[in-house]
């Protein structure tokens, strides 16, 4: 009995991290060049420009109510006044009066609704702007983090060759010094180191210069240099699914279509006020010193003029101006996007260009090393080889972060990374 409980609890357990690694492997890690995406979701979060449009969102809900309510309100008139009357025997008599009117207009069928239906609309645009701005900020900070993660490359490059300049310069000093070097390789491996030590510190000044945009932008994201770089992946898929899936997913596009259906609403609703609203009320009046009591009700209707058609031909001409406006933020996302996947499919070849040009100058610098242990070649071409497999590897390292930026930008806007809305 007891052989089998266990049989049973550790089929039972071996199931369970069966089903927990498979879980597991189903939440994409995050690419070890980037920060940690809970980090992220909480500083973009944070931002004030976020901030804002949430609180434009509860600005809106506050409009709808007022349109719910109508700006429609009771008003109360009040009169007072004294009549003088003679009677036939020539005597004058004096009576006070007073009379009093309570009234408020009335939204005709249908405007309400309307107004309701605006309201409404005008929540759901603010909303999408809310999500628009978390984008916005996704955008700005992987941009920001990625200048900071090429600065840094440029700093540990500059730096590595300053350190093999230096031993450069150490085994020529033991050369001059066993008599087998002359004085002009001293000079021209000085002035490589120099010229090193230039572009090393413009790079760490650029690169003190991000890390401050960084921390004044995004205060609470830790600036922690990755460990690793990963290499690039190639762009699955055709552009055209790129394209759809990134004006699926477009605030922006989202926004200017919202507007549209707002201005055509807005349209619809003035239309609707070339029939004025009616005012109702009732009215009361003392009279005679109270002799006379009068009771009454009424209905006051403005007649419509010229003004009111107007207003509704403007509010038609504003919708065809948000079909058009719509319609240029769709062409422009839409080139925007073809464009943005064109330039990640390219910086993938171009940094497989990028790293075999630096690996071919890598072996050339080191067979000109050799040959310049043996005698066979000088330092100038010694130092020039070194040099340009220097700047291929650096221009190498620095495609590869483009090719990473430009692939997670395109996946940024496909909403395929940080995600926030």
């Amino acid at each position: 009995m007891k052989t089998r409980t266990l049989r049973i609890l550790s089929g039972f357990f071996l199931g369970a991290c069966n089903w927990a690694a498979t879980f597991a492997a189903t939440i994409p890690a995050a690419p070890p060049e980037l920060p940690p995406t809970e980090m992220v979701a909480r500083v973009i979060r944070a931002a004030p420009s976020v901030h804002a449009a949430a609180s434009q969102i509860r600005a809106e809900e506050a409009n709808r109510q007022r349109l719910e309510a109508g700006t429609h309100e009771w008003s109360i008139r009040l009169g007072r006044q004294q009549l003088k009357a003679r009677s036939s025997d020539n005597s004058e008599q004096r009576y006070k009066e007073w009379n009093a009117d309570i009234e408020r207009p009335i939204r005709l069928p249908g405007k309400a609704a309307m107004d309701a239906e605006l309201g409404a609309k005008g929540v759901a645009i603010a909303e999408i702007a809310h999500g628009d701005m978390l984008h916005e900020t996704s955008r700005k900070l992987l941009k920001a983090w990625f200048v900071w993660l090429k600065e840094n490359v440029s700093v540990d490059q500059w730096q590595a060759q300053m350190q093999l300049l230096e031993k450069q310069s150490g085994a020529v000093q033991r050369r001059q010094q066993l008599g087998d070097a002359a004085r002009l390789e001293t000079i021209l491996v000085n002035a490589a180191k120099a010229q090193a030590e230039a572009q090393w510190i413009q790079s760490t000044v650029r690169l003190s210069s991000a890390s401050e945009d960084l921390r004044r932008r995004f205060p609470e994201l830790p600036l922690i240099k990755p460990l690793t770089i990963s290499e690039p992946q190639p762009i699955t898929g055709n552009a055209k699914d790129w394209i759809e899936a990134i004006l699926e997913h477009s605030h922006e596009l989202g926004i200017a279509r919202g507007e549209t259906q707002r201005a055509h609403m807005l349209a619809g609703r003035s239309e609707q006020d070339r029939l004025p609203d009616p005012t109702v009320g009732v009215h009361f009046a003392s009279e005679r010193g109270g002799e006379d009591r009068i009771f009454g009700a009424y209905i006051a209707i403005p007649l419509p003029g010229e003004g009111r058609r107007a207003q509704s031909n403007a509010h038609q001409a504003l919708a065809s101006v948000a079909n058009n406006q719509e319609a240029d933020v769709l062409q422009r996302i839409t080139a925007e996007a073809a464009v943005l996947v064109q330039n990640a499919e390219a910086a993938f070849t171009i940094w497989q260009a990028g790293k075999q040009a630096a690996s071919n100058l890598n072996q050339a610098a080191e067979m000109t090393a050799r040959a310049y242990q043996l005698g066979e070649g000088s330092l100038s071409d010694l130092l020039q080889s070194r040099r340009q497999a220097h700047e291929a590897q650096l221009v190498a390292r620095l495609l590869q972060l483009e090719a990473l930026e430009l692939r997670y930008r395109l996946m940024l806007d496909a909403h395929q990374l940080w995600d926030l809305d």
